[in-house]
């Protein structure tokens, strides 16, 4: 299992380094430029700030530059590769492998991108808890349910919630409970700065639209592997030597069940706790999820490239965990790793 795992760890650097070559490329293929404004930037002001961030270098390779560095006399295989390398792309690379995002152009180099994603995720994350717990608790005991009352009047009001739950954009459902609340109830739609100080109120809406797809798609996914399981010979063998209903359910069936569950669980839960850049709009929540979407819009490229390597670390580190979590629930797959 030990050697399954740092098996698993070293594949995570090639993923990312993957991730970073292909958001440079479509950010790069993207019209536009992080200066350009309403008001047109004089070209000297430009120059002096490509040149502060290094963009005034070549995208992927230098040859110039190791051209000049041969022709001078420099012989170092290494001096002569960095050289070389010395690029917009590689030197992201470098950075972000020493654990440097760069600053972010918005603010004009006064603040980098890791001092603005450590003050935003929390946020994020705890929008995404919220979202998680709701996905959690609601959709696996309505999957259950649903899978041992088949056809049932209860399964068919779950079915329709899950697959509303899932038809349904959430940012859809989002506006009409901001509409529904403010007007009947007279919650505000939009929160003050100061309501997302803490782990308040302000969090639970948000943080149920955003669960509510996941929500319906575990329940459904439960409720089929339930109504699989439930027909297996052993499940009837239990059932057979006299087990009680909650031995057979607790100990034989749902810990089969949970398998595909747990698999689709841990993207998702990276993907609720990175939040919904569509749900932090709506609901005006100042997270991370805003700051990328702010981040795409002005061409910052640091943050873009920041923002979308914290996340494939985040979904990579959940697939391990999840890959990991097999062998608690299946023994079997334990064996054989």
């Amino acid at each position: 299992m030990f050697g399954y795992f740092v098996r698993r760890v070293l594949w995570i650097a090639p993923v990312l380094l993957t991730v970073t070559f292909i958001t440079f490329i479509l950010m790069h293929r993207a019209p536009g430029g992080p200066w350009d404004q309403e008001k047109p930037v004089p070209a000297a002001t430009q120059a002096a700030l490509n040149a502060k961030f290094g963009l005034d270098k070549p995208l992927w390779f230098n040859a110039n530059a190791l051209s000049l560095a041969w022709s001078n006399g420099e012989r170092n295989p290494f001096a002569l590769s960095r050289t070389f390398l010395d690029t917009q792309f590689f030197n992201y690379v470098i950075g972000a492998a020493q654990g440097d995002l760069g600053p972010t152009y918005q603010s004009k180099g006064t603040e980098d991108v890791q001092s603005v994603l450590l003050r935003k995720f929390p946020t994020t994350a705890k929008v995404g808890i919220v979202a998680i717990a709701f996905a959690v608790i609601v959709g696996i005991p309505l999957g259950i349910i649903s899978a041992l009352r088949q056809n049932s009047p209860l399964d068919y009001a779950s079915l329709f919630v899950a697959t509303a739950g899932i038809s349904i954009p959430n940012f859809i459902v989002g506006v009409l409970l901001i509409i529904f609340l403010s007007s009947f109830f007279g919650i505000p739609a939009i929160r003050r700065p100061e309501d997302w100080e803490g782990f308040g109120a302000a969090y639970l809406l948000p943080g149920l639209v955003l669960g509510l797809g996941t929500m319906a798609f575990i329940m459904r996914l439960t409720r089929s592997s339930m109504l699989e399981i439930k027909r297996q010979d052993y499940v009837r063998t239990a059932r057979a030597k006299g087990l009680a209903d909650r031995m057979v359910v607790g100990r034989h069936m749902l810990r089969n069940a949970l398998i595909p569950v747990i698999t689709i669980l841990g993207p998702a839960i990276a993907n609720l706790v990175t939040g919904s850049f569509i749900i932090e709009n709506v609901f005006n929540v100042p997270g991370m999820g805003r700051e990328f979407v702010t981040s795409i819009s002005s061409r910052d490229y640091s943050m873009i490239m920041g923002t979308t390597l914290f996340y494939a670390l985040l979904v990579a580190f959940a697939n391990l965990t999840v890959d990991l979590s097999y062998g608690v629930l299946d023994p079997r797959i334990r064996a054989r790793d």
